[in-house]
């Protein structure tokens, strides 16, 4: 196959797209405190748990970024910098990222040892990043990893009348990718390019006969 140009060869274009004002990559870890979290109903037999009932050793979380506004840059603020001997303004951008941290734990043995979801929370953490970012621009942050870790775990045993808590600190730690961002239009000399040729489908096979097993049928006579 050929990825051959339209007759005709390069034309001045002007095509949509952003230009990536910076980009900077970092790291953040952060702990967690989420107390007094109700333990659930036992998804099997439909009883309130307790903390006999419950492997504190296989308290687990998971984190993402909140369905609702994940990330919201709070305000810039100019400021001069110097790099390499020249004065430069940039901009000291604030951000507030909210996530949702979710906690499992699995059943006892005895009562199947399976993965039951204790409950949810909302956080929110923020920070100041520098960037060219001039107002206008689009701030984009983007997760290349985030994880979570449960650090500690208690249960909190109620009286008759209360549910058994569970209370959990939480590592998270995230990589992150912040770019400063603009739409524009540009015009460039270019060539078109047409679809790549359509792939053959296989031909059908020939009939082919299963293989025979001559030495237990037909016997000839000789297996009498």
């Amino acid at each position: 196959m050929q990825m051959d140009n339209l007759t005709g060869g390069q034309e001045l274009l002007c095509i949509n797209t952003e230009k990536v004002y910076d980009w900077i990559l970092n790291e953040a870890t952060f702990d967690l405190s989420l107390p007094d979290l109700d333990l659930p109903i036992n998804p099997v037999t439909g009883d309130q748990l307790e903390c006999d009932d419950i492997d504190l050793d296989s308290v687990t979380c998971e984190v993402a970024p909140a369905e609702i506004d994940p990330i919201v840059v709070l305000g810039r603020e100019d400021q001069v910098f110097v790099v390499d001997g020249a004065e430069v303004t940039l901009q000291i951008v604030n951000i507030r990222k909210n996530f949702e941290v979710t906690v499992f734990v699995n059943l006892v043995p005895e009562l199947g040892g399976s993965r039951v979801e204790v409950g949810s929370a909302e956080f929110t953490r923020c920070e100041q990043v520098i960037l060219c970012a001039p107002e206008g621009t689009d701030i984009d942050v983007t997760y290349t990893d985030l994880d979570c870790f449960v650090c500690t775990a208690a249960c909190d045993a109620g009286t008759t009348t209360e549910v058994d808590e569970l209370d959990v600190t939480v590592t998270v730690r995230l990589c992150q990718s912040i770019q400063s961002t603009f739409d524009v239009t540009l015009e460039l000399v270019a060539d078109f390019c047409q679809p790549r040729d359509i792939l053959p489908f296989p031909p059908c096979p020939a009939p082919t006969m299963p293989a025979q097993c001559p030495v237990v049928f037909p016997n000839n006579g000789n297996n009498g």
